[in-house]
């Protein structure tokens, strides 16, 4: 009979062993929390205090030079010479009525464009006894137009914009001798690519003149463009050309010659 019990009661305990070896460990705090469990896998929590990742500053964009214009004259600022030999004494008329902006009357009267001539052949020292660049520029510091200063410069582009530059830095207009020397115009304004207080090379693509000769022209020249005209630097350099050493006695180099305004001090 007691043999027969512990058969019986070892039947039992096999079962119960069997079904405690399949069932899957479990510990006591996820037991009683009932939370999911976290793997390994899951990304950690970010720090509230961890450093924003560094990332490179944008590069400055490099500035693209764009179209400027610049140009001083106003309706009524042209003068023609009235005779054939102040074209010197006109252009002063001219370059006064652009630079005076108060109001106190147009130079343009005859008997005045013989008295300027007069004063800029005084002036001047050359073979031909007439009124040169060195006497333009010396009236119109007198006068209250200046400092002005002749300046030669060998390279076409460089003068343009040379002359370009100096409108843009002190608001008054340029001189140009014109015909290896024969004749001369007023540049009262241009037009570049890039702004020349921006870009030091910027490139001139126009040029506003005066010509005191127009209407008339030359026949070796060509014609005179209209006042204000705006002109290419391949119409420039038609009739503005490389002085001729020899039109009249100064020690400046061969070159494009100006008339420059220079900066008060």
């Amino acid at each position: 009979m007691i043999g027969a019990q512990l058969r019986l009661l070892a039947w039992f305990v096999i079962p119960a062993t069997l079904l405690s070896g399949c069932a899957p460990a479990i510990r006591l705090d996820e037991a009683a929390t009932d939370r999911p469990i976290q793997t390994s896998s899951a990304p950690p929590a970010a720090r509230e205090d961890a450093p924003a990742p560094h990332r490179p500053p944008s590069p400055t964009p490099t500035p693209v030079p764009r179209a400027f214009a610049l140009n001083l004259y106003q309706e009524g600022d042209f003068v023609p010479q009235y005779t054939f030999d102040w074209c010197v004494a006109a252009s002063i008329q001219i370059m006064h009525n652009v630079i005076d902006d108060t109001g106190g009357g147009t130079w343009a009267d005859r008997v005045q464009q013989g008295q300027l001539w007069e004063m800029a052949r005084a002036r001047s020292s050359n073979s031909f006894n007439g009124a040169n660049p060195l006497g333009w520029a010396k009236v119109l510091t007198e006068v209250g137009m200046g400092p002005y200063a002749v300046v030669s410069i060998a390279d076409y582009g460089e003068a343009l914009r040379t002359a370009a530059r100096a409108i843009a830095d002190t608001g008054r207009p340029v001189g140009l001798v014109m015909w290896r020397g024969r004749h001369v115009w007023v540049m009262s304004g241009f037009t570049s690519l890039g702004d020349p207080d921006q870009f030091p090379k910027f490139s001139v693509t126009g040029i506003r003149v005066q010509d005191p000769l127009y209407p008339y022209g030359d026949q070796q020249w060509g014609p005179s463009p209209a006042p204000n005209a705006l002109l290419t630097p391949e119409q420039l350099a038609t009739q503005f050309v490389v002085r001729e050493p020899r039109r009249w006695s100064s020690n400046l180099p061969t070159g494009y010659m100006l008339v420059l305004p220079v900066a008060k001090a």
